[in-house]
């Protein structure tokens, strides 16, 4: 598992990269100045399960490859078309599904700090669990060493660390309660 990354061009050294069609260009001139910390599992509350053919639902999902025969949840979903600039599994292995330059669909309608939009200015990271689930130390160790890589390669994301539940409070709760902001700060040291 890696524990140092760095960004060249928009690409996380030691992800895989799989191209999500769900992404588009930023506003002209619109600084990355923030990272948004997601949860998501599929089938909700089960990780690491995969389709027919081993692909990861999640990563079929973001693909629009979500087959809605594979879960009676999955028939409310599969045509949304969502994205997120990163996945962390379980075991830490890291997808990147959007180079960072361009905007994922992560964060709906949101606001941050009186300004609208979050896609437009953040960095989307999904971390594989779910509000009521702990989050794994491999997920901590490789998170913290990709947001130090991100405030290194977009100096403006420092101190724009936030949850999905801070941009978007009446629609979303994740990453959840289960989630150790404290130990993140924590492990971030002085890069915060």
């Amino acid at each position: 598992m890696m524990t140092h990354f760095t960004i060249n061009k928009g690409v996380l050294s030691g992800a895989e990269f799989i191209a999500s069609p769900n992404f588009n260009a930023r506003p002209k001139d619109c600084t990355v100045s923030g990272v948004v910390i997601h949860n998501i599992s599929l089938p909700p509350e089960q990780f690491g399960q995969t389709n027919a053919a081993g692909v990861h639902h999640v990563k079929a999902f973001f693909q629009n490859a979500l087959n809605p025969d594979d879960d009676p949840y999955f028939t409310t979903i599969h045509q949304m078309q969502v994205s997120a600039h990163l996945l962390i599994e379980r075991d830490g292995t890291v997808t990147q599904f959007v180079n960072f330059n361009d905007r994922a669909w992560h964060a709906g309608q949101s606001c941050y700090l009186g300004r609208a939009n979050c896609n437009d200015f953040t960095i989307g990271i999904e971390l594989e669990g779910s509000d009521t689930t702990a989050f794994t130390a491999a997920q901590y160790d490789v998170l913290a060493a990709i947001i130090k890589a991100i405030y290194a390669a977009y100096p403006d994301t420092r101190r724009h660390l936030m949850g999905h539940s801070d941009i978007a409070p009446n629609r979303k709760t994740d990453p959840g309660v289960h989630f150790d902001w404290i130990k993140l700060r924590e492990m971030l040291g002085k890069s915060e």
